[in-house]
């Protein structure tokens, strides 16, 4: 039996309405759907974190520190499995011809989340193992919460001011209110509209530099999920490990966090790379404008999942978008400097780093 303390992220997802939806629906369609949406669920939460077990119509997932360095990975994988959970359900309600009430109410079913960080133990009996803590019962009580009563959201994602503050984010606009447990006393929360999170990202605009218009493709398959991956290229301490005497650091947060309009900074000796997010899809694809003196480039880097999605092949695509150079130089320049600069060793050190990370957390949990 293993009894070694550890800190780390404790996650439900929890499908709303489902108590109700089963009372008044077919027993076996309503599982039936239910299978497929956990489903959709695990697949995306088990890219990153190690799934401890079902329980009913909820999911509950863990992952040690080390696991995220960069918390804000939490949120944005929060945020995709959501999106994939609409994505599925509409294409359930889409594609059905059953008219009994089980499928014909789907769309009556929602999401929501509650992200807490503290102490457990993973307890290990038999071929069986158990989180136990006090932080773990206070992540489950926090499915008995006021956020409906408050704000009306059926969509939402829950996550104590102890977790915000492990993640190092400061979320503006969030709705804010304080829980009280019996034994565990209050406990400051804030939470996201997950609705309304869904409509902006629907609504955002795309920028994207296509294969056929960049002037320098680079293509690398790297050994990890692309959630994994897209840590990698968002956190700024690995970025700088990839990048040796190339520092980076993010300068402007306009949000409270990584997204659109977003600035980092890289320091190439007596220079500075400034860099501003232009569209910002996590584990799927980010957009953003490099200024460098007077070169100004586009570039796109896109995570395709490979491998039954273990692996990721990712698309590094740029298009130079100023240099005082005619234009027809500007491909060849652009892709002369990459060589001079050894652009390509930046990828090389993040698969090599990759490969010496602990096993994934699929593997883990199995």
């Amino acid at each position: 039996m293993e009894t070694k303390s550890q800190t780390g992220y404790l996650v439900l997802a929890d499908i709303s309405g489902f108590t109700s939806y089963l009372a008044k629906t077919e027993l076996e369609h309503a599982h039936e759907i239910l299978a497929d949406l956990m489903t959709t669920i695990v697949d995306r939460l088990a890219k990153l974190l190690v799934v401890s077990k079902l329980e009913g119509d909820a999911v509950f997932a863990y992952a040690p520190d080390a696991r995220l360095a960069r918390g804000e990975t939490l949120l944005e994988l929060i945020e995709a499995t959501y999106l994939a959970f609409r994505d599925r359900q509409s294409s359930m309600h889409r594609s059905t011809t059953c008219t009994c009430n089980a499928c014909k109410n789907i769309g009556g079913l929602d999401l929501k989340f509650m992200a807490h960080h503290g102490e457990f133990i993973l307890q290990r009996v038999a071929d069986r193992s158990e989180l136990i803590g006090s932080d773990v019962n206070l992540a489950h009580r926090l499915m008995k919460n006021r956020v409906i009563e408050a704000t009306g959201w059926p969509a939402y994602a829950l996550f104590t001011q102890r977790c915000l503050d492990r993640m190092g984010i400061a979320p503006e606009g969030w709705h804010a209110q304080t829980e009280v447990y019996e034994h565990l006393g209050e406990v400051p929360t804030r939470v996201l509209n997950l609705r309304e999170r869904h409509q902006e990202l629907a609504e955002q605009r795309r920028v994207l530099v296509s294969e056929a218009e960049a002037h320098a493709v680079l293509v690398r398959e790297l050994n990890a999920p692309p959630p994994v991956v897209w840590e990698w290229l968002s956190d700024a301490a690995k970025r700088t490990k990839c990048q040796p005497g190339s520092p980076w650091s993010t300068v402007s947060l306009p949000s409270g966090r990584m997204g659109v309009g977003a600035v980092n900074h890289c320091a190439h000796g007596k220079d500075t790379a400034v860099e501003t997010i232009l569209d910002w899809r996590p584990f799927e694809y980010m957009t953003n404008e490099s200024r460098f003196g007077k070169i100004v480039m586009l570039q796109t880097i896109r995570l395709e999942p490979v491998g039954e999605g273990r692996r990721t092949r990712l698309y590094d695509q740029i298009r130079v978008v100023e240099m005082p150079l005619p234009r027809l130089l500007r491909g060849p320049a652009l892709r002369l400097m990459l060589k001079m600069l050894k652009y390509d060793q930046m990828y090389k050190l993040m698969a090599r780093y990759i490969d010496e990370e602990s096993p994934s957390p699929a593997a883990q949990a199995t």
